[in-house]
């Protein structure tokens, strides 16, 4: 009896920052990011300030949730199998792409609208939403998968 709670506490405590990672992901990256330039005096500039901001803060609360994801992974690899957590894989590559690529393209874009001069087309601010898409896909079926594995561990016991 004493095993099975340890392996449902384990599964709880690896949802937390799976879940809170997608909630911080879905309300800044799909709602504050386009709500903040519907605000009364709100130009295009101050917008993407904020948004700069913004963004390079929820970055680091997105490596702050990897990590203790990955710490808590490793705290449990008894319980959790490598077929379960290879999806980790993708929103991994999104993150780093995110911090050593996308975002610093995208506050260069941001630097030079902010400083009244026209940004080269691109697309990479649509390449940027599509890849958070996919991160968000790829930890909900993670969540899915722990919560899945931590009913039949309760079941068949």
């Amino acid at each position: 009896m004493e095993r099975k709670n340890r392996k449902e506490i384990s599964y709880s405590f690896i949802l937390i920052p799976t879940f809170l990672w997608i909630g911080f992901v879905c309300s800044i990256s799909f709602m504050e990011a386009w709500l903040k330039f519907r605000a009364p005096n709100v130009s295009l500039s101050i917008g993407l300030g904020i948004g700069k901001l913004i963004f390079s803060a929820l970055n680091i609360v997105e490596w702050f949730f990897l990590i203790t994801t990955l710490m808590l992974i490793l705290f449990n690899k008894k319980i959790l199998k490598f077929r379960k957590t290879k999806i980790l894989i993708i929103p991994i590559l999104i993150l780093l792409s995110q911090t050593f690529f996308l975002l610093p393209l995208l506050n260069e874009r941001t630097d030079i609208i902010s400083q009244g001069m026209i940004a080269p087309k691109s697309s990479i601010h649509v390449f940027y939403i599509l890849v958070e898409f996919i991160k968000v896909i790829s930890l909900f079926i993670f969540g899915l998968r722990i919560i899945y594995d931590s009913a039949y561990e309760i079941s068949s016991n």
